[in-house]
């Protein structure tokens, strides 16, 4: 990956927001214990590294955000951060692979990268729990069922439910990321006076 020194200060501005996003507002929504703020906190980043890619429409500039947003992370203040660097690194890695598969980035391709970072956020637990913090993936479980009970208002007992539910959320908040940042993206351009090539159209 070739980039000129305006293109990396571009990724550097959208790598710095993101990070200092997690750094942040991640730390003031976990403290106020609000729902899905996990999910809504990934969406807001994927969003800063969507519309980023647009900007740098080049294979690796999604990846190269994340790592960026994942090294401020890491000198942020406060409370365990390993789990949110792994969650900023592998939603950038799976936005990078999709956008990467996809070509020219695409309202589509974007949509679909959104909705594959943000379902990370309910799949992470089952990684990070047993490997970094010594949980077991049944105890994962039961707290994955009962944070889903406790959103939906259904018995645990319905588990299948429950998890096909909010999977459901997940991948529907993560597309709406995706859909928005090409939105946010064209705007941003517009207003710089910069054209949208007619193969970014969407």
């Amino acid at each position: 990956m070739k980039l000129s020194t305006r293109e990396l200060a571009t990724l550097a501005v959208f790598g710095a927001l993101w990070g200092l996003v997690e750094a942040s507002l991640g730390s003031v929504l976990k403290s106020l214990n609000i729902p899905l703020s996990g999910v809504f906190l990934a969406a807001i980043g994927l969003i800063i590294a969507l519309v980023g890619r647009v900007f740098v429409p080049k294979r690796g500039s999604t990846l190269f955000i994340g790592v960026l947003a994942t090294l401020i992370k890491l000198f942020s203040l406060g409370g365990v951060i390993i789990g949110p660097m792994v969650g900023i690194l592998t939603e950038a890695i799976l936005a990078e692979i999709v956008l990467s598969l996809a070509g020219k980035p695409r309202r589509p391709a974007l949509v679909l990268a959104g909705a594959l970072g943000v379902a990370w956020v309910m799949l992470q637990p089952f990684v990070t729990g047993p490997l970094l913090f010594g949980r077991t993936a049944f105890v994962v479980w039961l707290d994955l069922l009962d944070r889903g009970s406790q959103l939906l208002g259904l018995d645990v007992t319905a588990a299948i439910w429950i998890v096909l539910a909010l999977l459901a959320i997940h991948l529907a908040i993560g597309g709406l990321a995706g859909w928005f940042s090409w939105d946010i993206a064209r705007l941003l351009q517009a207003r710089q006076g910069r054209s949208i090539p007619q193969t970014l159209e969407s």
